[in-house]
């Protein structure tokens, strides 16, 4: 077993968590989804159809989203992972609303990643405070 399941496994969990075996297969399909969908707002970016500012949260939701698993389980700080996902929401909610003038299927291809997401977050926050 690898250092990740070990640490995920020894935190105080709610009863609705899922094992951890579940998070691998949700996020490799909601890396396709996002890898399509950011995929498109940086060829947008690229060919100057939307304002760098239309873009701007998705690189941040990027940076946010691929720090969670350094900050979780590498750091081993559930408090600045909290934050983190905290960031990865509330850009993602940005992204979608700077997008759909410009996109709008970008924005509902976003629909799974959100739900994830405000799954995580709560889930998340949860365990924050149960190993406090």
């Amino acid at each position: 077993m690898n250092k990740t399941y070990n640490y995920y496994q020894q935190l105080k969990r709610p009863s609705w968590a899922p094992p951890g075996w579940v998070f691998g297969p949700v996020w490799t399909f909601l890396y396709v989804l996002i890898a399509i969908s950011f995929g498109k707002v940086f060829w947008m970016l690229l060919k100057k159809q939307i304002p760098f500012l239309v873009a701007l949260p998705f690189i941040l939701n990027l940076i946010f989203n691929f720090s969670f698993t350094p900050i979780q389980f590498g750091l081993k700080n559930n408090y600045l992972a909290a934050l983190d996902i905290l960031l990865v929401l509330g850009t993602l909610v940005w992204a979608m609303a700077a997008i759909y003038p410009h996109a709008r299927w970008v924005s509902y291809i976003q629909i799974p990643y959100l739900l994830w997401v405000v799954f995580a977050t709560v889930l998340q926050l949860t365990v924050t405070y149960l190993n406090r």
